[in-house]
């Protein structure tokens, strides 16, 4: 079993009189997180799986006194696919308001309904994060080094969904099974999707575009149907953390891109399989792209974990300088390019620099990556 890092942040938050949310992808891992925590505390719990039939029959209707029945002595209450209950905030803010002294865990696969269900009944009684496939750091608990930067190119292609680091050699099976209706299931059962297969084909336009920019507009044309469906379905994908978009940053400068957007997904391999591309980097096009998306899906991961909140976007201008990946923090910027192969000179960085107070500039390549995420 790999180490996840998000099990040490939820120990430091419990018993503080909140609700501890974890939200992630299918398959990530939120279960076996949830289950080791458990086993790790050794504290009477009670596990509720409500993707299970009884389980939404007992909690339907449930009262202050009824959860007291349910509950009993246990002294933690792990909700797990809570999406499946009905007024699920409301339920659990009663169990955190009149039952104190016992810590609630809730665990969604998509924020599609859960979102809104926990969001005001639970304001100021939750603790909220996202358990993202497993990290290149979380890698270094079962990895050395020398082993970790042998498997980059193995990560950049076949993605880090836990399952897939553990059964080497089965990684295409796995991935064909996970990218299809599996891994947007909730998504298919949403209201708000009229056609499945709509989905399916913007999902595979959007992994074709990673690392350029996106136009609604273009896809709208290539899959005839209008713009605004083509955004509401992006926006579906990103509750269901399958793809997550970076915003162009512009502030100051006439000639700056402002309008555009760029989508990446949450893991390469999820990306590849849509496009049924597991080929090696040596005979791709597309090795660039994926490096890009890779870093920049980790870099996420590694400022959610430690904490660090920023703003992220990419930069660039009309006359094409550019930049992958700006963060913003505290007034400042830090400026990220990603090379898989040999890298040139940045110029955009001192034109960037020129005009913005930057406190890092760097140029990502293998040799850097292990100091970037």
């Amino acid at each position: 079993m790999i180490n996840r890092e998000l099990s040490s942040i939820i120990r430091g938050q419990m018993f503080e009189g909140k609700s501890i949310i974890i939200l992630g992808a299918r398959q990530t891992g939120k279960t076996t997180l949830v289950k080791a925590l458990l086993n790790e505390l050794k504290l009477a719990s009670l596990f509720l799986n409500c993707d299970e039939p009884a389980v939404k029959s007992l909690l339907d209707d449930v009262s202050t006194m009824r959860w007291r029945q349910i509950i009993g002595e246990n002294k933690i209450l792990v909700l797990d696919e809570a999406q499946r209950i009905k007024n699920i905030g409301i339920k659990v803010k009663l169990v955190t308001d009149q039952i104190p002294d016992v810590q609630v865990i809730i665990t969604g696969s998509s924020s599609l309904e859960l979102a809104n269900e926990i969001s005001e009944p639970l304001t100021g009684r939750k603790w909220e994060y996202f358990l993202y496939p497993v990290s290149w750091k979380e890698l270094s608990v079962k990895y050395n080094l020398a082993e970790r930067m042998q498997q980059v190119e193995q990560r950049m292609i076949f993605g880090m969904y836990p399952e897939l680091i553990m059964k080497p050699g089965r990684e295409m099976d796995l991935l064909n099974n996970l990218a299809g209706s599996y891994l947007y299931k909730d998504l298919l059962a949403y209201k708000g999707i009229r056609r499945p297969d709509l989905l399916e084909q913007l999902l595979r336009a959007l992994a074709l575009q990673v690392g350029n920019e996106v136009s609604y507009n273009e896809l709208a044309n290539l899959l005839q149907v209008d713009k605004n469906t083509i955004i509401t379905y992006i926006g579906l994908l990103e509750k269901a953390f399958i793809i997550f978009r970076l915003s162009p940053f512009s502030r100051n400068l006439r000639n700056e891109i402002s309008s555009s957007r760029k989508i990446y997904f949450f893991d390469n391999g999820i990306r590849n399989a849509l496009i049924s591309n597991f080929n090696l980097l040596n005979s791709r096009t597309d090795a660039g792209a994926l490096w890009e998306n890779f870093m920049i899906s980790e870099r996420i991961k590694c400022n959610h974990y430690h904490r660090r909140f920023v703003n992220m976007y990419f930069w660039r201008t009309h006359d094409r300088k550019e930049i992958d990946l700006v963060e913003e923090s505290g007034g400042q910027f830090d400026l990220f390019e990603f090379k898989w192969s040999k890298p040139k000179k940045q110029k955009s960085f001192a034109f960037f620099q020129a005009n913005y107070p930057v406190s890092r500039a760097e140029i990502i390549t293998r040799n850097e990556m292990e100091t970037f995420i």
